[in-house]
């Protein structure tokens, strides 16, 4: 019976696919990090909730945090939800950050210290190949990551939802660079980009510092030039008429201006810079404007613009894993 059993036993136990020794060890080795990145889940969560509460316990009239009487033409908001509009207006640029540092974690300590002082030929000399060593590396802290980085969305937008209510929070809008990221599934793929990138430049430079610096530019100029043309990723609404347009609360100016009977469009900067002497309107009305247009994108496009980058984000990091497979393969078979 004995013989029949232990084949069995035998090849459960050395399963090529399995990723579970590997996780272990990795978990292990870099439990310190763990218990950071952990304690900054908590620390992420408890300022949010202080906030909550403090704004909660502030002596206010109004729903919407105002100080003076309700209904009237003057805003004067406590000293608690101007504080807390402070500090959330920069709650998605500091997901960006956790999300980046995730990436030069996973450059550095996890896969170029490895390559560059050598202790990974101990994990490929017992039984573990190239492919599930550097595939350890990069489920981890991707799994991590989506996982805390999920958590820290819920509870950044449960702390904007009770500052909505304020009419002097431009800073807070749905569009702001500092809101945008940290509220939806875009931050979940600048992490696993991060991820991805991380491991491509461990990979290909094999040196800590360098590879960790490296993945910093290479991440940062990713949000740079994302935060700048995002307004380009989803056809922005038009609108013109023959009087004055306002916009809606939650719309996000893009271009406006005046329009010729023609149908040319007249930008307002366009005045501004061409003539000082005389008003912006005049300036447009002599070059043949009878109307007003405007560009801009509706509180209904939150959505598209964050599924169109976060699939931008996915499909780069698909590339960078890609390209890290193939380099290791090439470098070590």
């Amino acid at each position: 019976m004995s013989t029949l059993t232990r084949p069995k036993t035998d090849a459960f136990a050395t399963a090529p696919t399995t990723l579970r020794g590997p996780v272990r060890v990795l978990l292990r080795v870099h439990r310190k990090a763990l218990w950071a990145g952990a304690a900054l889940l908590v620390i992420g969560i408890g300022i949010v909730v202080a906030l909550r509460i403090w704004m909660a316990s502030s002596t206010v009239r109004c729903a919407d945090g105002d100080t003076t009487r309700c209904g009237d033409d003057m805003y004067v908001s406590s000293y608690a939800h101007t504080s807390t509009e402070t500090f959330l207006a920069d709650g998605g640029g500091v997901l960006l950050l956790l999300a980046g540092l995730i990436g030069v974690f996973v450059a550095g300590p996890l896969i170029a210290r490895e390559l560059e002082s050598g202790t990974f030929r101990l994990a490929w000399a017992q039984s573990v190949s190239p492919a599930r060593w550097l595939a350890a590396r990069l489920a981890v802290p991707a799994g991590l990551a989506v996982v805390g980085l999920t958590v820290l969305v819920f509870v950044y937008r449960w702390g904007l939802w009770s500052l909505r209510a304020g009419p002097n929070s431009p800073g807070l809008r749905w569009h702001a660079e500092g809101v945008f990221p940290g509220t939806g599934p875009a931050i979940l793929g600048y992490a696993l980009l991060a991820v991805a990138v991380g491991a491509l430049c461990g990979v290909v430079v094999r040196r800590t510092l360098l590879s960790m610096s490296v993945t910093a530019l290479s991440l940062g100029a990713v949000a740079v030039c994302l935060g700048q043309r995002r307004y380009e990723l989803w056809p922005s609404a038009f609108r013109q008429s023959h009087e004055v347009m306002t916009y809606d609360r939650g719309d996000w100016p893009i271009e406006s201006g005046m329009f010729t009977a023609s149908g040319e469009k007249l930008y307002w900067q366009d005045c501004f810079e061409a003539d000082m002497t005389q008003g912006a309107e005049a300036c447009m009305r002599d070059r043949g404007g009878i109307g007003y247009f405007s560009e801009y994108h509706p509180a209904s496009h939150y959505w598209p613009l964050q599924l169109v980058e976060t699939g931008i984000l996915l499909a780069l990091a698909a590339l960078a894993v890609f390209a890290a497979f193939r380099v290791l393969r090439r470098l070590h078979g």
